[in-house]
């Protein structure tokens, strides 16, 4: 039995380093892909414009030739028109070309093709102009093999020296998880079976409840670390291809200044989403459940909220009104005002132009006699299979129109830390397309 649990850890680890050691290659040339493409594309922007403005490609090819990338403008029949390496009389027809004929098909077209000796790539990237050309972009870059080669014998070396101390980890592991066992062993002879040892029953009872526990947050660490640099990458990829089209000077007077407001605009997506992350990291901090508790007229906090986000809600035409009347509860001062602002600013931001957000502070009238804090909107509502996962953290109903209102997908998470802190209780009644009602009961 000892030797058996060894080799399956042992064999669990070597498979985790090599399955590692490979989705990690594989996510890395992934990661080169894109931004391989997305230079390529952002490159095809300004060459457009100044195709379809009728300026000539001359200029453009010079300096895209300085960056090495191959710039074609091809017409419907597939004829080269420009070339700014070769001249475009010597090249055949470019008609069956994967990415061309999708660029005239779909307007824009992708393609890589390998070399023979699978050292080289050239990644390809057409878009299709107003006159109904072609214009196409390449670039000559390492393949997956050529980029990872030269790290091939650190990566077997290091690959060994893991397997060497999942060796000793495992024999290490294996003494210990036995040991319990072998004592149960030994005292077999005084008429001790494993079904009446008594001590071991808890014992083992315990360590399964840890491990699922320890299973669960990790699970949910590595959850949240994949969403955080998923998150975070979008707006510093974006940040980076702006920065490096005005740092080689391809950008005209004009294009700087709207790519200035992409980068402000990314940088202030940035800073929201590191305020949001760190402000969940302090609500999962079991120091915050010390945090300072103290007697709050919730009407009042909500009347300031409202006012606070009159503006916002002006700027989506979307009308915000405080009803109610005055409740007092026992609560953190700043965490209220968070779990305010992140259901308004939420019933805001989903709602519809003309539509309609309602704030109530009010208490029950029989019962418990709770105070009720309830957020309703006009909006776009929530279909019952996302109704009970919109309080994850990142996950998002609609993810384009998330992101193109600057939410981050940590509000409602937030506001689900809040309400557990308070021993409060939240309830979610929304309908697809008519609206959401939040209630949260004090």
């Amino acid at each position: 039995m000892k030797k058996r649990i060894n080799r399956t850890l042992v064999l669990i680890s070597v498979l985790a380093i090599v399955l590692t050691t490979i989705l990690i290659t594989a996510v890395n040339y992934s990661l080169f892909y894109s931004q391989v493409m997305g230079d390529l594309k952002d490159c095809s922007t300004i060459l457009r414009e100044a195709v379809n403005e009728g300026k000539g490609l001359e200029q453009q090819g010079k300096g895209m030739a300085d960056l090495e990338i191959r710039v074609t403008l091809v017409d419907f029949q597939g004829q080269v028109l420009y070339d700014n390496e070769v001249s475009s009389n010597t090249l055949e027809n470019h008609i069956d070309r994967p990415e061309i004929k999708e660029a005239f098909e779909k307007g824009e077209g992708e393609c890589v093709r390998k070399s023979e000796t699978l050292a080289r790539n050239t990644f390809y990237y057409a878009v299709k102009t107003q006159d109904g050309n072609v214009l196409r972009l390449s670039k000559d870059a390492g393949s997956i093999y050529s980029i990872f080669g030269s790290a091939i014998p650190t990566i077997l070396w290091i690959t060994a020296l893991l397997i060497l101390l999942s060796l000793a980890i495992s024999h290490f592991l294996t003494h210990k998880l036995i040991a319990p066992i072998e004592k149960l062993a030994e005292n077999m002879d005084k008429g001790v079976n494993a079904a009446e040892y008594e001590e071991l029953a808890p014992f083992v009872d315990m360590i399964q409840e840890q491990h699922k526990d320890i299973m669960k947050n990790a699970q949910m660490r590595q959850e949240f670390t994949a969403n955080v640099s998923h998150e975070l990458k979008t707006p510093l990829t974006s940040i980076s291809g702006y920065a490096e089209l005005i740092e080689t000077g391809m950008a005209s007077e004009e294009d700087v200044v709207r790519f200035a407001h992409g980068i402000r605009s990314s940088a202030q997506r940035l800073l929201t989403l590191i305020n949001d992350i760190i402000r969940l990291s302090e609500l999962d901090d079991s120091s915050e459940m010390d945090a300072p508790f103290e007697d709050l007229n919730l009407y009042e906090l909500a009347e300031t909220c409202v006012e606070m986000l009159q503006m916002s809600a002006e700027k989506h035409k979307v009308h915000i009104t405080l009803s109610g009347y005055e409740c007092h509860i026992k609560g953190n001062h700043q965490m209220i005002e968070e779990l305010l602002y992140n259901l308004c600013d939420n019933a805001i931001r989903y709602n519809n132009e003309g539509g309609n957000v309602e704030v109530q502070v009010f208490r029950e009238t029989s019962g418990e006699r709770r105070t009720v804090l309830q957020v309703k909107d006009t909006g776009i509502g929530i279909s019952k299979e996302h109704q009970e996962r919109i309080f994850e953290r990142f996950y998002r109903v609609d993810k384009s129109r998330s992101k193109s209102t600057g939410g981050t997908g940590l509000g409602l998470a937030i506001v689900k830390h809040i309400v557990a802190k308070h021993g409060a209780k939240m309830e979610l009644k929304s309908e697809l397309g008519k609206g959401t009602e939040i209630r949260v009961l004090f």
